[in-house]
């Protein structure tokens, strides 16, 4: 997921720290290894290969924070790697395993996934001083992607051919998703959950692995459509439940 940079604490201008750059280019590396297996037809190879870039993703932000080796080079270039990993290699997946039929309109629709990608890390390194720490202003680029990857996993898990539906569907998704990372919905970054106990923490955490770990491509699949629907859903429940209250207020006056 896209991490909250503390900009005041950057070191000298040109700092170059090796151990959080260098998780970033594992992530790159991940992305670039998803485009190359999309190419070769290895849809299920290209779309693990993003979920393991998400980790790398979230992984080299914590380090950099935890060692103190934050700099304006890591951020730009974790940006590039983020674009290349959640941008390009997700369109040229969803393009190739379905889109490709729909030819214009197909590739049209991928072109606009990137697009709205570089669109979302550029607001998103503008707007790092503004933006409350607890919240993603639009759906965070990697978690767009992980959508693509694990819709890919799961399909290709229950259905052996492809179908006009699933087709339609995903193009539906593709410009769901472009829409959803330059919106201004708001989505849960989770830094705002308070400290946990240390023994509870730890039991939850194995058993949210043991129900992914059951059927990774059904779990991670629903994970993803959750989160990516609760900031829409969050936004109509505001929306009716304010218009509830002016209601009563009419009434009661």
């Amino acid at each position: 997921m896209e991490k909250t940079k503390d900009i005041s604490k950057n070191p000298p201008h040109g700092t170059v720290y090796i151990l959080p750059n260098l998780i970033t280019t594992f992530s790159l590396f991940s992305g670039f290894y998803s485009i190359v297996s999309s190419i070769n037809g290895n849809f299920k190879a290209a779309a693990i290969a993003i979920l393991v870039a998400a980790i790398f993703d979230t992984l080299d932000g914590r380090v950099a924070r935890m060692t103190g080796t934050t700099s304006k080079f890591g951020q730009e270039y974790d940006s590039l790697s983020d674009l290349i990993s959640f941008g390009a290699a997700p369109a040229l997946l969803a393009y190739l395993w379905l889109l490709h039929p729909y030819g214009r309109f197909g590739w049209l629709a991928a072109f606009l996934y990137v697009a709205t990608t570089a669109l979302r890390l550029a607001r998103f390194n503008t707007q790092i001083e503004e933006t409350p720490k607890n919240v993603f202003i639009g759906l965070p680029c990697p978690a767009a992607a992980a959508m693509i990857a694990t819709t890919v996993l799961f399909f290709r898990f229950f259905f052996a051919a492809q179908s006009d539906y699933l087709s339609i569907g995903m193009l539906l998704a593709v410009y769901l998703l472009s829409y959803l990372m330059v919106s201004t919905h708001h989505y849960n970054s989770f830094k705002n959950i308070a400290k946990p106990n240390t023994f509870q923490f730890m039991v939850g955490t194995v058993l949210f692995f043991i129900v992914i770990a059951t059927e990774p491509q059904i779990t991670l699949f629903l994970l993803f459509v959750g989160y990516i629907l609760s900031a829409p859903l969050a936004g109509v429940y505001h929306v009716i439940f304010r218009k509830g209250k002016e209601k009563k207020k009419q009434h009661h006056s």
